[in-house]
């Protein structure tokens, strides 16, 4: 044995070293080319492509091959594929015969093994060195690839003229299609062109590639592979002309894919035919739009089940428009929310129990600290029901709703809720906040709202959860976006009462004056929705929730220019309602009764029933709402004999008296709200000689108690001057004003007065003339 090792070990170790060269003879990764980065929708169709970075449309390698393309190019290119391992003899020594015979090269002998070889090794000179090594290293392939990889590697990395490389890339620029919708003709039209791929280019001689694509298919008719009805039919099928575009459908997801994903294949939930309908509309949308200068329009369709996008429109058509911000993908884009968080600070307000939707929230006018709020109307009504201060979007009501919750404790909401871009101090944002004072995006506010169905729909189950939205198919890794229902709550996020409730005020708001009469039209559908403009006409904001899908919609410029007359009633709004129209009908969500109680409300106020409350109502609120406040605007007034007169029993026979239960305003509410409601009826006077105490007579508008003003100068350069404002119950009353020990005159009916005031800190006290009186303290800052 030692003697036969002794005379065999060289021999052995060269064997031993060709056998480890030929394994490793073939790199783990054949081929390193960089690819094209490409997203289909959640059918598999394409929505768009972004080019390999050598400038190759390279489709990331195929799962699997079309039947008819399998079949064709091994009918072309090598017919006994499934049978020799990766060299064919007879085709080389065929190959070599033809050659000597034509006295050049006419055939290669090349099995497909062998082609995917030499496509991998690039450019390398084609001679019997060449040829020789390809051989190696083809049976070498075969030894660790099955047939099917083979041919996929083939397909992947054939060219098909041009910068079209792969079977996948060249079906559809040629066609338009997948390779897997390809029919015969079409499938031998792409068998045969990588033996000569610029005969693709129109005047490159294509006739001889219409014979050579016919030739093929008269073979598998021979050979029964198909039909004769199927040959005659697919030889009378046209070349295709030129490379046509890869579709563009979703731009701003490509990109974006592009710049996470890139050179990979991305299944996205999308629907294609959706997103072709919501370009469709964006496109009708904008043309009326683009007359105002308003350039840029962007949709995100969500289910609410799983949080899965169906539809991303980022920007509108981007074709010559670039210069219009058109290439911005405003769905991640932070813009000012304007009134779209309204409703979140309503069912804030309800699950706290700190209103009910019925009660009568203050719409006159304020200030705080400078900040002077103002209605989309300029309007004011005195007091309004909370619900209808949202149904109308009203901003005063909902910066003193805003105040009254707390700035601080809002942003806790928002964030608990998913927002991530509130990220500043309540002092950034102060009241401003709940009118467009902080940004967020179309794709957090999509999110948000519809964790808000998703929690109402599934309170039964407890099966609701905050979802981020998500575009991946099949969507991944769940846990990651999503957190319990419970947990949530637990933290103090809104509950299924107070969403349901929300929602429920949401159905009213009125629609755009096209959809003015959606009520009684048979097609139209249940949808909570909210818009929202902000500061400047820069952003018109649109969302609407029903228990299946959630569509968010901002019109406006990418640039940031505000445009006049740009709202979300009338900008943003119809497209939602567009893409409502396409979207299947649902119906609307099932009150969750066990979270929900009955409460007796006064009528007309709104809060709950005080003793003192004449008419009562009952209606459905939040658990905690039976704690809310009761009514503080009814109240006992003593009136003489005939009615028309308070008096008191200082100054009139308390046996004579009359006591009526009175629906009392402060006197700023009241005299905007008597305005409004002619039912309304005002306190009588005084009778002579008495005074009534119980009853705010008058009331200081501005400044308030305890107030820092600041006094800006005027154009001139000289000091500005204060306004003082107040508000009297009777219209022709005088009052008399002083501040500090000063007398300032005297006001009737329009009772303001503009005075000139040194910093420091002063008293401003008014009287009428009965003795009614109202002091405030408030600073003149520097």
């Amino acid at each position: 044995m030692y003697r036969w090792w002794k005379k065999y070990r060289i021999t052995i170790f060269l064997i031993m070293i060709a056998v480890a060269l030929f394994w490793f003879s073939i790199p783990h990764q054949l081929f390193s080319d960089p690819l094209s980065t490409v997203v289909y929708d959640r059918n598999g169709e394409l929505l768009g492509a972004r080019i390999a970075a050598d400038g190759q449309w390279r489709f990331p390698g195929l799962d699997s091959l079309p039947p008819k393309y399998v079949t064709a190019v091994v009918a072309f290119e090598d017919q006994y594929f499934f049978v020799h391992p990766g060299v064919n003899p007879g085709s080389i020594a065929r190959a070599l015969f033809q050659n000597i015979k034509a006295g050049e090269v006419k055939s290669g002998g090349s099995t497909i093994t062998m082609q995917v070889i030499r496509l991998s090794r690039k450019n390398r000179p084609r001679n019997l060195v060449q040829k020789f090594i390809e051989t190696i290293l083809s049976v070498r392939f075969e030894l660790s690839a099955s047939k099917q990889e083979i041919l996929i590697a083939y397909a992947d990395h054939a060219p098909f003229g041009g910068n079209v490389v792969g079977l996948e890339a060249a079906a559809w620029r040629y066609f338009g299609r997948s390779p897997h919708h390809l029919t015969w003709s079409e499938a031998a039209l792409l068998a045969v062109l990588p033996n000569a791929p610029s005969m693709i280019h129109p005047g490159r001689n294509r006739e001889l590639l219409r014979k050579k694509r016919d030739r093929l298919l008269k073979t598998l008719v021979d050979r029964e592979q198909i039909s004769e009805i199927t040959y005659r039919l697919a030889i009378e099928e046209p070349l295709p002309g030129n490379p046509l575009p890869l579709p563009e459908l979703a731009p701003h997801l490509t990109d974006r894919v592009m710049l996470h994903n890139k050179q990979h294949r991305l299944y996205s939930t999308l629907d294609r035919t959706l997103q072709e309908r919501v370009n469709e509309f964006i496109g009708i949308r904008q043309e009326a739009l683009r007359s105002n200068e308003v350039h840029n329009m962007a949709c995100l369709v969500m289910t609410v089940e799983n949080g899965e996008v169906l539809a991303y429109v980022g920007n509108s058509h981007t074709s010559g428009l670039s210069h219009h911000g058109n290439n911005v993908d405003v769905i991640r884009a932070h813009r000012s929310t304007g009134s779209i968080l309204k409703p979140i600070l309503f069912a804030g307000m309800l699950d706290h129990g700190r209103i009910l939707q019925t009660s009568l929230v203050p719409d006159v006018p304020v200030r705080y600290s400078g900040y002077a709020p103002k209605n989309y109307d300029r309007d004011y009504a005195g007091a309004v029901p909370a619900r209808e201060a949202l149904e109308r979007s009203l901003n005063i009501p909902s910066v003193i709703m805003l105040r009254s919750f707390g700035v601080d404790p809002f942003l806790d909401l928002l964030k608990k809720l998913g927002f991530t871009t509130f990220q500043y101090p309540e002092e950034h944002y102060g009241l401003t906040l709940i009118l467009g004072g902080g940004e967020t995006t179309l794709w957090e506010l999509t999110g948000v709202y519809g964790s808000l169905a998703r929690v109402l729909k599934h309170y039964i189950s407890s099966d609701g959860n905050y979802f981020a939205p998500d575009y991946h198919m099949p969507v991944l890794d769940k846990q990651r976006l999503k957190r319990d229902m419970t947990g949530m709550q637990e933290e103090g996020v809104l509950s299924a009462s107070s969403i349901y409730l929300t929602f429920k005020t949401m159905l009213e708001v009125n629609r755009p004056e096209e959809l003015s009469m959606w009520h009684l039209m048979s097609s139209s559908r249940n949808i909570a929705w909210k818009t929202g403009t902000s500061y400047g006409y820069r952003d018109a904001w649109a969302v609407g929730v029903t228990p299946d899908y959630v569509v968010a919609v901002w019109a406006g410029n990418a640039d940031g220019e505000g445009r006049s007359g740009l709202s979300g009633i009338t900008s943003a709004a119809p497209l939602m309602f567009d893409v409502f129209s396409v979207l299947p009908e649902t119906d609307w969500f099932e009150p969750p009764l066990d979270d929900l109680s009955q409460a007796e409300i006064c009528a007309r106020s709104g809060f709950l029933a005080g003793p003192d409350c004449t008419e009562t109502d009952t209606i459905t609120v939040v658990p905690r709402g039976l704690k809310s406040a009761v009514c503080p605007y009814h109240t006992k007034v003593h009136l003489d004999a005939s009615g028309q007169y308070r008096v008191n029993s200082s100054c009139y026979p308390v046996s004579h008296m009359k006591t009526e239960s009175w629906f009392i305003l402060p006197p700023l509410m009241e005299w905007y709200f008597k305005r409004q409601d002619p039912h309304y009826r005002v306190l009588p006077p005084v009778y002579d000689g008495c005074r009534d105490e119980s009853v705010q007579e008058l009331q200081i508008v501005y400044p308030e108690q305890n107030s820092h003003l600041v006094i800006p100068r005027e154009l001139d350069g000289e000091r500005g001057r204060v306004v003082l404002e107040v508000a009297h119950r009777n219209d022709e009353a005088k009052v008399f004003w002083h501040i500090d020990d000063t007398y300032l005159g005297a006001t009737v009916m329009n009772h303001q007065l503009a005075v000139d005031i040194v910093p420091g800190r002063h008293r401003l006290t008014v009287v009428d003339e009965l003795g009614n009186s109202q002091t405030v303290w408030f600073e003149v800052l520097r």
